[in-house]
């Protein structure tokens, strides 16, 4: 660990040589791992080679992903110090016997204890995370484990689609097919859950968060300003995005560009002074399109068809003739008046899979992984 942040603090420094003077960061998240595994000299070691290249902005977001198992008070003493003020746990599901199967022993009683130590540090905001289509779940099982969760009071929740993907995770090939829920109980499962949040007065934000009223992601839902990134959810309206560490994304107007993921070749390029970018992506117009009329969906179910033509100077018919295309494979389930593209409520399920038909580069894997 000591390595790796070594590594990690030169890397910083190598940018801020390289970034105009002035700068400041509106958003800072620590996260993608277990940022917690760091000791609390650790995270103040982190936070200060970060701030010595870019200091907070006023009004600034720094988030950071939370182990209840792991986080103790030194470590949200140093967090809380340096100027966290948003954090996030991860839940999964509360049952025992699920989180046997899945290899995640959390217990509520430390979730618990986790996320009230956060708030006795005064930090303002609290994130949490729930899967539905676990092995084993039940509309029963997520209610509880719902439940639980809301007496936590956390101000935003995902409420994730477990992926099941043992080509990929190992582990997954332990887990009997049989085991896990059907797509139509994968429905319930969702269901049940959300009708649970929105009982408790959340907000149903895109296709799988929930927020508290005056959480920024329904403030930007409400005023139009909702985006959504590769991390999901956010009201971030930056289009820069730069990510530190070995297998970490960066987002630029321009594309995308990813670190090399072995550590070990990270370590190795950043030692060499350079940056430890392995590959990455430029965007086409035809790119910018297509996320435009994917993050329209997600965010607001709808696309409006000005707007576009506007922005990117496409042709109506051509626009009209991707629409039908796309509607095609969702007999019943769109709205083309007006020359628009909507789901309705109750096709609001499968925005996802809608969403993927304007995929140019979708290469998906059927399953669970894309089920609902």
């Amino acid at each position: 660990m000591r390595a790796y942040l070594d590594t990690l603090k030169e890397e910083i420094a190598q940018l801020g040589r390289r970034l105009p003077e002035g700068l400041r960061l509106a958003r800072l998240h620590w996260g993608g791992g277990t940022p917690t595994l760091l000791s609390a000299d650790m995270m103040r070691e982190l936070a200060d080679a970060i701030f010595a290249v870019l200091p907070l902005a006023e009004n600034a977001e720094f988030s950071v992903e939370i182990d209840p198992n792991e986080i103790d008070a030194g470590r949200l003493d140093a967090l809380a110090a340096a100027g966290m003020n948003r954090a996030s746990i991860g839940v999964q599901d509360f049952d025992p016997e699920i989180q046997s199967v899945i290899g995640r022993i959390q217990s509520y009683e430390v979730t618990r204890d986790a996320a009230q130590m956060i708030r006795d540090r005064g930090i303002a905001s609290l994130n949490a995370d729930i899967l539905f289509g676990l092995p084993h779940q039940t509309k029963e099982r997520i209610a509880d484990s719902v439940q639980k969760l809301l007496t936590l009071a956390p101000d935003r929740v995902a409420l994730y689609g477990y992926a099941h993907v043992p080509w990929m995770a190992k582990r997954q090939q332990m887990i009997p097919s049989e085991a896990l829920p059907t797509p139509e109980e994968r429905l319930g499962l969702f269901e049940t859950a959300r009708r649970l949040f929105l009982w408790d007065n959340y907000h149903e934000i895109g296709i799988d968060h929930f927020a508290r009223a005056g959480d920024g992601l329904e403030i930007a839902q409400r005023t139009g300003r909702l985006r959504r990134n590769f991390q999901g959810y956010t009201d971030d309206t930056s289009e820069v995005l730069i990510g530190l560490g070995a297998s970490s994304i960066s987002r630029f107007p321009e594309g995308y560009a990813q670190n090399l993921p072995a550590t070990s070749e990270y370590t190795g390029r950043i030692r060499e002074g350079r940056f430890a970018t392995g590959r990455g992506h430029v965007f086409s117009e035809d790119d910018r399109l297509r996320a435009r009329l994917i993050e329209a969906l997600m965010c607001d179910f709808r696309i409006d068809a000005a707007e576009i033509r506007a922005r990117f100077g496409i042709a109506e018919e051509k626009l009209k003739e991707l629409f039908r295309t796309v509607a095609s494979g969702f007999p019943d389930m769109i709205d083309l008046r007006s020359g628009g593209f909507a789901i309705p409520p109750h096709a609001r399920p499968l925005t996802r899979m809608i969403a993927r038909g304007f995929d140019a580069y979708d290469l998906s894997n059927a399953g669970h992984s894309s089920a609902i």
